[in-house]
C-alpha cells in the first residue's frame, strides 16, 4: 500500500512497485547466445564412401527381333519373309518364352492401313507383350 506523503499540505502518493519482470534483456541475452551456438557448432563436412558405376561399363542390350512391312503389305521378320501363320507362331514363340524378345514392328509409311491392323490382330492374339512400334520418326511429315 502506498504512503502519503505530506509536504505544504498536499497530498502525493507514491508510485507502487513494478510486479512484473522486464523480459527484454533476457530476450536480447538469449539471442546472442542463439547466435553464438550457431557458429560454433561445426558444419557436417562427414562424407559417406560410394561405389558409383564407372564410364564405359558393361551394355546389356536385350535381345530384338524386326518385323518389317513393306508399301505392299509383305512381311519380314528379321530380314526374312514370312507369312501371316509363320507370323502367328513366330509371335506366340515369342510370348511364351520365359525373357521374351523385343518385337519392333516397322510398317512403311506408304503401307496400307488395313494390312497394318491385320498384323496388330495377329499380335494380338498371340500374346505377345514385348510388340511395338519402332522407327515412328517416318511419319513425321505425314501429318
Amino acid at each position: 500500500m502506498a504512503q502519503a506523503i505530506s509536504s505544504s499540505n498536499e497530498w502525493v502518493r507514491e508510485a507502487a512497485p513494478m510486479a512484473e519482470m522486464n523480459t527484454t534483456p533476457l530476450i536480447d541475452v538469449m539471442l546472442v547466445l542463439l547466435i553464438m551456438f550457431i557458429i560454433t557448432v561445426p558444419s557436417q563436412t562427414h562424407q559417406a564412401e560410394m561405389a558409383l558405376p564407372q564410364q564405359g561399363g558393361v551394355v546389356v542390350e536385350r535381345l530384338k527381333n524386326e518385323l518389317r512391312m513393306s508399301a505392299d503389305g509383305m512381311l519380314r521378320w528379321n530380314g526374312q519373309p514370312i507369312s501371316d501363320t509363320q507370323l502367328a507362331g513366330a509371335l506366340a514363340e515369342v510370348a511364351e518364352s520365359p525373357a521374351p524378345p523385343e518385337v519392333h514392328f516397322r510398317p512403311d509409311a506408304a503401307a496400307r492401313y488395313d494390312r497394318v491392323d491385320q498384323v496388330l490382330a495377329i499380335a494380338s492374339r498371340s500374346g505377345a507383350t514385348t510388340f511395338g512400334f519402332a522407327g515412328n520418326e517416318q511419319y513425321e511429315d505425314s501429318f
